[in-house]
C-alpha cells in the first residue's frame, strides 16, 4: 500500500518524532525516571481523558449529552460528568434566551422573488379576507427535543404559527379580530401552537404572541374603511335612539304611574264617599222603622233648614205667638246686590 505523504514528508515526519523522543527521553534522565517515564504518561494521560469528561452546566442552559453521535440525556445547571471524547460528547444550548419569531406579509419588503402575496392571506370567520402580522417570542423548553427530535426547529415552528393563527381567525369576525378580540385571538394562537409544538416534541416553549395587525387587503381597504365608517354612524344613530327612548319612557311611565295613582286615589275616595252615605241612610232606616213619625219630622226639618239656608229675604209674622214669628223666603225674582244688607 502506498504511503499517503511523499517521501520526503514522511523522512521530515520521523525526524521529527525523532527529535522529541530524544529530548523526552534525556528530561527523564535527568529526573531519574528512565524507563518509568512511558508508563507515567500514560497514567497522566488516562487521568487528563477522563477528566476532560466532567462539564459545567450553566444556570441559562441545558446540557445535551451525545454518545457516539446519538442523543442519551439532558442534564440540568450543575457539575456533570459523561464519558471522554470520543464516546461521548456534549453541546449546551442557551435554554432560557428569548428569541422572537415574526410572522409578516410577503409583500412588506419581499424578495422579488418572493412568493404570491395572496398566499399570505387569511379568511374570518364572517368571510372577510384580512392580512394579519404577528411576533412569537419562544425559548428552548427541551434542548434535547430541540436538536434531536425536529428537523429544523424553527422552520417548523414558522409553520406551526402560521397554521395555527389562520385556524383561530377561521373562527373570529373580523371586526373582532380588528378591535376588541386581538388579545383573545393572540392568547388562542398561543394555546394552540404550544399544543402542536407538544404533540411533535419540538422541546419549545412559547412565552407570549402578540397581534400586530390585522386589516384588509391593500386593494379593498378604502372600500372597506367606508363599509366600517357607515357602520359607525349607524351604531351611533341607534345609541341616540336609544339614549333618547332611555329618556323618555321613564319619564312617560313615571306620568302613567302618577295617573294611575291619582285615579286609584279617586276611585277610593268615591267608594268610601258611597259606602258611608249608603251606612248613613241603612242608620236612618232603620231609625225610621223604629220611629216613623219621629223620624219623618225630623227628616222634614232638616231639609227646610238646608233648602231655607238659601234664602236672601226674611218676612216676620207679627201676628205669631208671642211677636216672634219668622217667616223665611226665598228669593224668587230679586237678587240681593252683593254690598247690601239684606232685609
Amino acid at each position: 500500500m502506498p504511503s499517503p505523504l511523499p517521501p520526503q514528508e514522511t523522512h521530515a515526519a520521523d525526524s521529527t518524532f525523532g527529535a522529541i523522543r530524544q529530548r523526552l527521553d534525556y528530561t527523564l534522565a535527568l529526573l531519574g525516571m528512565r524507563g518509568k517515564g512511558l508508563v507515567l504518561l500514560s497514567g497522566m494521560a488516562a487521568i487528563i481523558w477522563l477528566a476532560s469528561g466532567i462539564y459545567r452546566v450553566q444556570p441559562d442552559e441545558q446540557g445535551v449529552v451525545q454518545r457516539f453521535g446519538r442523543w442519551t440525556d439532558t442534564t440540568s445547571a450543575g457539575l456533570h460528568y459523561h464519558l471522554p471524547w470520543p464516546v461521548e460528547t456534549v453541546q449546551l444550548p442557551k435554554a432560557t434566551q428569548i428569541k422572537q419569531l415574526k410572522l409578516a406579509n410577503l409583500y412588506e419588503g419581499a424578495p422579488p422573488d418572493a412568493a404570491d402575496p395572496r398566499e399570505k392571506q387569511m379568511l374570518t370567520g364572517d368571510e372577510n379576507i384580512v392580512e394579519a402580522d404577528c411576533a412569537v417570542f419562544w425559548r428552548i423548553k427541551d434542548a434535547g427535543q430541540f436538536l434531536f427530535r425536529t428537523n429544523k426547529p424553527e422552520e417548523a415552528l414558522r409553520i406551526t404559527a402560521e397554521g395555527a393563527l389562520r385556524e383561530v381567525l377561521s373562527h373570529t369576525p373580523i371586526q373582532a379580530a380588528m378591535s376588541n378580540r386581538r388579545q383573545q385571538v393572540a392568547e388562542e394562537t398561543r394555546g394552540l401552537i404550544q399544543q402542536r409544538l407538544d404533540a411533535q416534541q419540538a422541546g419549545i416553549l412559547i412565552t407570549q404572541v402578540q397581534l400586530q395587525r390585522v386589516d384588509p387587503p391593500a386593494a379593498v381597504i378604502d372600500a372597506f374603511n367606508d363599509v366600517q365608517r357607515a357602520r359607525a354612524d349607524q351604531e351611533r344613530a341607534r345609541n341616540e335612539a336609544q339614549a333618547y327612548s332611555n329618556d323618555i319612557l321613564p319619564k312617560a311611565r313615571g306620568e302613567a304611574e302618577r295617573i294611575r295613582q291619582e285615579a286609584e286615589a279617586y276611585r277610593s275616595q268615591v267608594v268610601n264617599l258611597a259606602q258611608g252615605e249608603a251606612k248613613r241612610f241603612d242608620s236612618v232606616y232603620q231609625t225610621y222603622a223604629q220611629a216613623k213619625d219621629v223620624t219623618a219630622w225630623r227628616l222634614y226639618l232638616e231639609s227646610m233648614d238646608e233648602m231655607l239656608k238659601k234664602a236672601s229675604k226674611v218676612v216676620i209674622d207679627g201676628g205669631g205667638k208671642n211677636g216672634a214669628g219668622v217667616l223665611p223666603l226665598l228669593q224668587l225674582q230679586d237678587k240681593a246686590k252683593p254690598g247690601k244688607e239684606n232685609r
